[in-house]
């Protein structure tokens, strides 16, 4: 059974930590300090539960970064500016080109005719890495050129910032995917034809700005605009810009997001071992200590009870559930204590009679008058009465823990009960010349209990009164409500019960009687009814009635029995 430990030592923590709450060395067997002796932090990767708490906390963590990722606005933000300057950008430009239109001449961009279009685009300024290109109203190219002006925004150069883990999953990722793109049937278009099918894949009289990668998966801008005459589209003016800044700013960002999460993940894993430490460890010293009682069981060897680690001081379920089982394998033990010492005692028993039979039969073969022979034979049957009350009396004992446990309990009243009692035993009473009291409350008890166990008890208490008690005696049988509890009183007048018998009176085999009583009960009624009485959370207790209780020396005026059941 687990030591009764103050509550305010068990909820003065709330973490647990480690191995603080595991029980010390000094409380458990050398098979199972050898166990723990062999466990190390880096041994849990073999426990089952460990890697399922690593697992979880780790699915959560990813499920948290790739959200963070995939919601970055930062990003949107960024394209939806940039997408917005490269259209008032390319709109400026074909306004250059409407404005050196002649009006009312017919004007052709491919034989430069009216206009002078590798000037004009030579004339145009362009930062670094924008291409222009221009085509004619039937889509071929008629003028192209490149951005020679330094960007506004410099982008941080790569060993001042490095993105090693973004760069590493970029090429994984590329890698992976050019085993799906290796064997396409469909050759990389060059600039001149890809822009080409985008504008004819669009509305030619409305300015756009559409979004792409380019051939070594960087983002790239293309706008769209139409160079009109009048309401005729002469040709499309096609501006290409690189978005090295916002890849750039986005693999920053999403580099920190990345370095904080192998932090995370390194912080969770340890994290996890520790908890998994806190569980997993005090676990197996209880899944140890049962499987050495299992073990030792089965190899026959009695080499002392089983010691379940003491982790009561533990405030959680583990705390709890050390407790239950050492409470559980107290339990067993005691059982096993009271069951051996019930067998001593039915072996004690039964060899009193047994002697009595084996002296009164090696008798019978030596008298010769047939008066001596009677009174053996009656001394022999005698015993064997005696033997078969004791043999039906220590049957109904053995049965009585596993029925005790099998059976249900209901609700009932517990005057009818009494009620019931009373009437059939007062007339056994009354016939023997004892008047019988009946005193029960007019309002019903409800109780909830066994109904037939506890009738049995109460039988028996009201039959050993009249079976003590003589013609002019009286019994009284009364309950009572109070609070939470009811109690049942059984009195009689009777001789009352000897001193040294009240701490005894419960004792199994245990009796009491005149000497013309002898053998004519077993002693296993008042022992079976504490028994149910017990296993009802109640109790039960034998005393004198005495004239007045300041006089413990006065001769009693009779016995009272009490029983307290809770309602």
């Amino acid at each position: 059974m687990s030591d009764d430990r103050d509550e305010g030592s068990r909820n003065s923590a709330d973490v647990v930590l480690g191995d603080d709450w595991v029980a010390p060395d000094s409380t458990v067997e050398k098979a199972l300090r050898d166990s723990r002796a062999q466990r190390s932090l880096f041994s849990l990767n073999r426990s089952p539960l460990t890697r399922k708490i690593i697992t979880f906390n780790l699915v959560a963590l990813n499920v948290l970064v790739a959200g963070i990722l995939w919601l970055n606005s930062s990003r949107d933000t960024l394209a939806v500016q940039k997408a917005n300057a490269l259209q008032s950008e390319v709109e400026l430009i074909a306004d250059v080109f409407e404005a050196q239109l002649p009006a009312g001449a017919p004007v052709s961009l491919a034989t430069s005719d009216g206009i002078d279009v590798a000037t004009t685009v030579q004339g145009i300024d362009l930062r670094q890495g924008v291409q222009l290109l221009v085509y004619d109203a039937a889509g071929f190219l008629v003028g192209e050129g490149a951005g020679r002006l330094p960007p506004l925004l410099s982008v941080v150069p790569e060993d001042e910032q490095p993105t090693l883990i973004s760069n590493f999953l970029n090429s994984v990722w590329r890698t992976v995917s050019g085993f799906f793109t290796y064997f396409s049937s469909e050759e990389d278009l060059v600039l001149e034809d890809k822009l080409r099918r985008m504008i004819e894949a669009g509305d030619p009289t409305v300015t756009r700005v559409e979004s792409g990668n380019g051939p070594q998966g960087e983002t790239l801008f293309h706008a769209f605009s139409p160079i009109q005459q009048g309401a005729t589209i002469l040709g499309t003016v096609a501006l290409v810009s690189p978005a090295a800044e916002i890849d750039a700013a986005v693999s920053a960002e999403r580099e920190r997001v990345l370095q904080m999460f192998v932090i995370a993940t390194l912080v969770s894993i340890g994290l996890s071992l520790v908890l998994a430490s806190t569980i997993a460890n005090p676990i197996s010293d209880l899944a140890d200590a049962a499987e050495i009682g299992r073990d030792r069981n089965r190899r026959s060897k009695t080499t002392g009870r089983i010691r379940i680690p003491d982790l009561t001081a533990r405030p959680d379920e583990i705390g709890r559930l050390s407790g239950a089982l050492r409470g559980m394998v107290g339990a067993l033990y005691d059982r096993i204590d009271s069951n051996e010492q019930f067998a001593a005692d039915v072996a004690h028993e039964i060899k009193n009679p047994l002697a009595s039979m084996r002296s009164a039969v090696g008798s019978l073969r030596m008298v010769r008058k047939e008066e001596h022979r009677n009174k053996l034979l009656e001394v022999i049957e005698h015993d064997v009465r005696r033997l078969d009350r004791l043999v039906s009396d220590i049957s109904n004992a053995s049965r009585l823990d596993s029925e005790l446990v099998k059976e249900e309990e209901q609700e009932f009243n517990l005057l009818d009960l009494l009620g019931n009692i009373t009437e059939f035993l007062g007339q056994d009473a009354e016939k023997k010349g004892v008047e019988f009291i009946t005193d029960l409350p007019p309002r019903p008890i409800l109780i909830n209990g066994l109904e037939p166990r506890l009738a049995q008890v109460f039988v028996n208490l009201i039959t050993n009164a009249i079976s003590f008690c003589e013609d002019g005696d009286a019994i009284r049988v009364w309950a009572r409500r109070r609070d939470n509890r009811v109690l049942v009183v059984v009195e009689d007048t009777g001789p009352g019960i000897p001193e040294e018998a009240l701490q005894k009176i419960f004792k199994r085999f245990y009796t009491s009687r005149p000497s013309q009583d002898f053998g004519n009960n077993s002693g296993l009624g008042l022992a079976i009814s504490k028994q149910i009485v017990e296993a009802h959370g109640g109790v039960i207790w034998a005393e004198n009635i005495r004239p007045t209780e300041a006089d413990v020396t006065s001769e009693p005026l009779g016995a009272r029995f009490v029983v307290g059941l809770p309602i």
